[in-house]
């Protein structure tokens, strides 16, 4: 440990995040023995100088959140342990600032893809369970249910990240050698298993490049022309997965281009801005479109 985790108040609060990182459960009763402190010191700890963290309490107990277990190393368990030491004397160590650099340091584990979260309500210690797996790189077993007749049991999956794609969780995994996305609320009966696998990087840098959570499926380039109307909001931002502005019209408008695995990135899209866009090809996804909007008509 470096030289300011020897300091007596930065150690103890060092062994604390190093606990709270493992998934422990921690209590101020347990803490004040552990420590030779009073409990109030302890209560003080968790409550206070910990007060930035993403903390679940359960009674008297304390417990990190499940989407965060594992994310910080000994360098960063030593900055934010020494921050929550000496923020009493610096009043800019808010709850909101240290939150901030507490969150950007654990990106690297979660991929983020939307402001909105999915409720992990009554699914905690599943997301708990996958999170373990995917820090310790053990292969993991779950029952898929897509709906109550149809299930799917997976063995030996190799998981990579929990993914946030617009408000939805995900597990990003790879089964069979094959790179595949498993809607997290669709999952059951999870089992980490003693096997682990070999982590490679070049799957983690598919995850982090990937507009969408369509995994190993060939891309289908689409090509759609939107009106001068609509062009300033899909110039401003990505509203399609993998967009590309191929080329501005003389009148305002665009020609943009997006490489999708599955219709459901662009359908939805379109849909919504019609009648400022039109899909120029390929043939068969315009088919879709205008088949889908005759069958409403006829309804």
């Amino acid at each position: 440990m470096s030289k300011a985790a020897h300091d007596p108040l930065v150690f103890r609060l060092c062994q604390i995040l190093v606990k709270l990182n493992q998934g422990e459960e921690l209590d101020a009763k347990s803490l004040a023995e552990e420590f030779n402190i009073s409990i109030r010191t302890a209560q003080r700890d968790l409550s206070e100088r910990f007060g930035y963290l993403p903390l679940e309490k359960n009674g008297t107990r304390y417990r990190l959140d499940p989407a965060c277990l594992g994310k910080i190393g000994l360098k960063d368990i030593e900055r934010f342990a020494s921050l929550a030491g000496v923020r009493g004397l610096f009043p800019s160590l808010s709850n909101d600032f240290l939150r901030d650099i507490f969150d950007n340091r654990i990106q690297s584990a979660l991929l983020i893809k939307g402001q909105h979260y999915e409720s992990l309500e009554g699914r905690e210690e599943l997301f708990r369970r996958l999170e373990r797996a995917i820090v310790k790189r053990c292969c993991v077993s779950f029952v898929f249910c897509k709906t109550e007749s149809r299930k799917k049991h997976y063995q030996n999956v190799e998981p990579y990240k929990m993914v946030n794609h617009r408000g939805v969780w995900y597990l990003a995994a790879r089964d069979a050698g094959q790179l595949k996305t498993f809607g997290f609320s669709h999952i059951e009966q999870v089992q980490v298993l003693e096997q682990g696998f070999d982590f490679d990087p070049t799957v983690e840098k598919i995850l982090i490049e990937e507009d969408g959570i369509w995994l190993g499926k060939d891309k289908v380039k689409v090509m759609i022309q939107v009106d001068k109307e609509a062009a300033i909001h899909f110039k401003r931002r990505k509203l399609i997965n993998n967009q590309v502005i191929e080329k501005e019209l003389e009148e305002g408008g665009l020609i943009i281009s997006a490489l999708i695995g599955h219709t459901k990135q662009v359908l939805p899209i379109v849909r919504y801005w019609i009648p400022h866009l039109r899909i120029i090809s390929p043939e068969d996804i315009r088919s879709e479109l205008e088949l889908g909007l005759a069958a409403y008509l006829d309804k």
